[in-house]
């Protein structure tokens, strides 16, 4: 199990700017966390998903490959910061925009 904080670097007012995820030894997403500009902190898992934000489909490679793109900042958090996080975010469809 590995988890992960990426900062993405961009002006899009809808987009979020912090993902945090849970990865399975698979490669694969198990819970994911979106923090957004306006305040708001979401989550999903593989039974809670939304338009706005859901698991990736493929597995999510290596994070360096991520961090040495140049619109992300990436790296390996504890899963205590994770679930800090997690325990914080809400389900999309109890969250209203600000």
């Amino acid at each position: 199990m590995e988890y992960w904080k990426v900062e993405w670097h961009h002006d899009f007012t809808e987009e979020p700017v912090v993902l945090f995820s849970e990865i399975g030894d698979d490669g694969y997403e198990i819970r994911k966390v979106q923090v957004y500009r306006d305040g708001r902190i979401l989550k999903a898992d593989e039974a809670h998903e939304h338009a706005l934000i859901g698991l990736s489909e493929i597995p999510v490679g290596d994070i360096a490959d991520v961090a040495a793109q140049a619109e992300f900042s990436a790296w390996v958090i504890s899963k205590c910061e994770f679930d800090k996080l997690w325990d914080q975010a809400v389900w999309p469809e109890s969250a209203s925009p600000s």
